[in-house]
């Protein structure tokens, strides 16, 4: 089995720019591709923008108030910003389990891992993208986005995971284009919980990720 060592974990402070994370992005899977650095998982907060990947409808972008970028992930128009943890996964999934829908599967199933941690019954729905829980009025709504990129059979690009966010932000936009379902946080189901906080539920919870896309499911961690 792949070791969890093989991969470099990184959490970056402060606010990183979407250019420059793209950059980073493209900077890394490139290299691993060729075999000269490490996997990463790559966990950081950006300044308020949205993102258009390759299903975006520019009809389904309702503000130009933040930034807007282009990008190669799958997946339609998206928020990010303060108080929200996005990772992103830059993995080989040649040595792994070379299965696309496995690894987006795995990647739901880590998310959902990680809010349980904090008693959120987070799940994955049929035909909508994303992470899905019930608000305590019982609201079902949107607490975090997928979007993957994978070239040459290296990942890019990862999740969201709404913390804490200025959630009217995500009213210049229809959210994966979904419009019939609000999106939600920690913050607003009433759980006071820090960016370092889930950083440590997703860091416990990423052996049973790593796992589920091993091509040796009798491998032990």
């Amino acid at each position: 089995m792949n070791s969890p060592n093989d991969i470099e974990w990184r959490i970056s402070n402060g606010q990183v720019a979407y250019p420059e994370a793209l950059a980073e992005m493209e900077r890394r899977n490139a290299a691993v591709q060729g075999g000269e650095a490490k996997e990463l998982i790559w966990l950081l907060e950006h300044p308020p923008l949205y993102t258009a990947g390759t299903s975006s409808d520019p009809a389904e972008l309702l503000s130009r108030d933040f930034p807007v970028y282009e990008t190669g992930r799958g997946g339609r128009h998206t928020y990010h910003g303060p108080g929200q943890r996005v990772g992103y996964v830059i993995l080989n999934l040649r040595k792994r389990n070379a299965d696309v829908r496995g690894f987006v599967h795995a990647l739901e199933d880590w998310v959902i891992a990680a809010l349980a941690e904090f008693g959120v019954a987070g799940r994955a729905v049929d035909g909508r993208v994303g992470i899905w829980c019930d608000t305590p009025s019982g609201q079902e709504a949107k607490i975090g986005a997928i979007g993957i990129r994978i070239r040459k059979w290296v990942t890019m690009h990862g999740f969201s995971v709404n913390i804490d966010p200025n959630l009217s932000h995500f009213g210049g936009i229809i959210p994966c284009g979904i419009s019939e379902y609000p999106v939600t946080s920690l913050a607003q189901m009433g759980i006071a919980a820090t960016l370092a906080q889930f950083d440590e539920a997703l860091q416990k919870t990423a052996g049973h990720f790593l796992k589920a896309i091993d091509p040796d499911p009798a491998g032990s961690m």
